[in-house]
């Protein structure tokens, strides 16, 4: 019984062919549960709809042939039109059928147009695919009371493993059926990341053990390792478990639910989506028959949710199904493009072809009018270029397009640098169209006053960052606690001469590097010091000292009164061997500013190699003009109706009953001196 009985490929949701090796005691066990459960008496009209590839037809075939039943065939054009198929049922008067969800959902939408009710057709199984029950199934069952409808799950690698028969009452069955308990000599785990058990309720991997499991695949022991793997739950040593790269979950009855594919999960914007339950949301509509959702990326990094939709005739426009969808879902999960299909593509198996869905024409979204003014058409422009579209309407809607949060933070930004003028997020939100942002500029609306370079007063404030940065160091003395340190290794000559050149241009660029922050009357003030030659600190050393002296210098603290924010150190290990070491302080820079320093640097480096200096772009503003920008946005702390005083306000009525100490039980009273020495250890939460 545990030899070979078959072998059948299959690509899966990875698209590369494997050939699955199935005993004869999974198809044996199968079967004599299919007797058992579905029945089916002698002479019983069995239709063997599945092609000979897909692992259903076994099931099909030996279900009718080994229990004295007739097994009628239809041909391929029958099989590939449902009205067609509807018909070839009522004439062969047909009584089993198996097939995937979509030709269920076919054949009832054509049976139901057509007032056929196939009264002969008494048993449906289900297999393949997520089961949904649509308005039409549910008119087509309810038309013939008795009619059995079974939902079966099973990968080709273990045959049916699951089994769920939907009540004989079709007006109460929810949108989707479960896939049940498992059958005789089965068994199905519901696991995490871990191999732990997950609790009801909770989503995890399922896996599946017992009589329906394949032998492996062939001439890939790699693969069959991967993903036939031993049973940790299983008294008997030996026992092995098939891990499906199926998402489910027990839910309250006992019975799994079927969830999706975890590698058909995309991540768009950070949120993890299931395509699955936007399709079911879709299919919740009475003029949506069936549905498909995928993330389709148009340009690299750039990816969108697309629905697919078969409607009613004429029922629907894409923008009615954004709406619809829009209504029941959180913003990340609309579908940024709908596209109307005439049936969704099959594969000869009749599974869903994903691979066979259009791409989105893009170019069809604008249906606006034309910009009548210049400003219109930059804002246009700019809306298209955000949203990775050929061109925009002025009445076009940001988030109708596929515009979402992040992608209004970024129109934000290219508005500032177009127009020098601050657009409130929320103002994208109300107004929507580039018209409307356009007009609200015009008329002087609720922008915010731009950033751009300004006057320098006498006396330079410190911004509130600075301010706060500045407090700490006056508290604590000079300390190494906002150092931020940068080592580069370089190997191959090095010209020291044009890198304390490129230094010098790079601090000659950027003030917050030449400025050092002193006090006057209690109040700190920034002083931006001329440009001067950027000291580089030579240091012969060899790798065992490296790390040692790279610490050491580290931690040195800065002297924020009188010594500029950035210090360059360059260990030299061998002539040809170096390692520079950037310190600079928080008050100057953050994590993101070591990649422009980086840039900036290597760049005036080349050129200083090339005896030229730096040709790059001059800054449109400096740091200094973002404090004055910030302290003239805020308005002054003394000014009782000042933005500012309004902030602070507001925080402390919100934060007042909080308790002013927090005492957390440690193993150790805090020292009186904060010594920052930390560490971090790795737990896993259950879900």
């Amino acid at each position: 019984p545990h030899h070979p009985a078959y072998l059948i490929h299959t690509s899966g949701s990875t698209g590369h062919p494997k050939g699955v090796v199935m005993p004869g005691s999974a198809l044996l066990n199968l079967l004599n549960w299919h007797h058992r459960t579905v029945g089916g008496e002698p002479g019983t009209r069995t239709a063997q709809f599945t092609a000979i590839s897909f692992d259903v037809s076994a099931q099909e075939i030996l279900s009718a042939l080994l229990f004295g039943k007739t097994l009628v065939i239809p041909d391929e054009d029958v099989r590939r039109d449902a009205s067609r198929f509807a018909e070839w049922l009522e004439e062969m008067e047909v009584q089993e059928l198996f097939a995937p969800n979509l030709v269920v959902e076919a054949l009832a939408e054509a049976a139901v147009e057509q007032g056929r009710t196939l009264p002969r057709l008494r048993t449906i199984a289900q297999a393949g695919e997520a089961l949904t029950l649509g308005r039409a199934v549910r008119a087509f069952y309810a038309s013939a009371p008795g009619r059995k409808l079974h939902n079966h799950y099973g990968p080709t690698e273990t045959h049916v493993v699951t089994a769920h028969t939907l009540a004989d009452s079709p007006q109460d069955w929810n949108l989707s059926a479960p896939i049940g308990r498992p059958i005789a000599n089965t068994r199905s785990y519901v696991l995490d990341g871990e191999l732990r058990l997950s609790a009801p309720g909770v989503v995890g991997e399922l896996y599946v053990a017992g009589e329906g499991l394949a032998r492996g695949y062939a001439n890939q022991p790699g693969l069959t390792a991967e993903r036939f793997v031993a049973d940790p739950f299983h008294p008997e040593p030996g026992q092995r478990m098939y891990r499906t790269g199926d998402l489910a979950r027990w839910n309250t009855h006992g019975e799994l639910e079927y969830l999706g594919r975890a590698d058909h999960q995309v991540k768009i914007r950070g949120f993890r989506i299931e395509p699955g339950e936007i399709e079911k949301t879709l299919t919740d509509h009475p003029d949506i028959t069936q549905a498909a959702v995928i993330a389709h990326e148009d340009r690299p990094g750039a990816k969108r949710l697309v629905a697919y939709a078969v409607v009613r005739d004429g029922a629907l426009r894409p923008e009615g199904i954004r709406e619809f969808s829009r209504e029941r879902l959180p913003e990340h999960m609309v579908p940024a493009a709908v596209v109307i299909l005439d049936r969704l593509p099959l594969t000869t198996n009749g599974k869903l072809d994903r691979a066979a869905l259009p791409a989105p024409d893009l170019t069809k979204t604008s249906v606006g009018r034309e910009a009548r003014t210049p400003q219109e058409q930059i804002m246009c422009d700019l809306y298209a270029e955000v949203l990775g579209l050929p061109r925009v309407g002025a009445d076009d809607d940001f988030f109708e397009l596929g515009g979402h949060s992040l992608l209004a933070t970024r129109l934000i930004a290219r508005i500032r640098a177009t127009f020098g003028a601050e657009v409130a997020l929320r103002t994208l939100f109300e107004e929507r169209t580039a018209a409307a942002v356009a007009a609200r500029m015009d008329t002087g609306g609720p922008t915010r006053l731009a950033l751009t370079t300004r006057e320098r007063p006498e006396v330079i404030p410190l911004s509130h960052a600075q301010q706060r940065l500045w407090f700490i160091h006056q508290m604590e003395g000079p300390s190494a606690t906002y150092n931020i340190p940068l080592a580069l290794r370089l190997t191959g000559e090095l010209d020291q001469e044009a890198l304390r050149a490129a230094l010098t241009d790079v601090t000659e660029r950027h003030e917050s590097l030449r400025t050092v922050f002193s006090e006057a009357d209690g109040s700190p003030r920034q002083v931006i010091l001329d440009p001067t030659e950027t000291e580089l600190v030579l240091t012969p050393t060899t790798e065992n000292e490296l790390d040692t002296l790279l610490t050491t210098a580290a931690r040195h603290p800065f002297d924020l009164a009188t010594e500029t924010p950035l210090r360059a150190t360059l260990f030299q290990l061998t002539p040809h061997q170096h390692v520079l070491l950037l310190v600079i302080h928080h008050i100057a820079g953050d994590g993101w500013s070591l990649n422009p320093l980086a840039t900036d640097l290597t760049h005036a480096y080349t050129r200083r190699t090339n005896n030229q200096p730096p040709n790059w772009t001059p800054l449109p503003a400096q740091y200094t003009d973002y404090t004055l920008w910030q302290n003239e946005l805020l308005g002054d702390q003394n000014d009782p109706h000042s933005l500012f005083t309004n902030q602070i306000t507001h925080w402390k009525n919100t934060l007042k009953n909080l308790p002013d100490h927090i005492t957390i039980p440690t193993d150790r009273p805090r020292p009186t001196i904060t010594t920052y020495q930390g560490d971090y250890t790795t737990i896993t939460i259950n879900p």
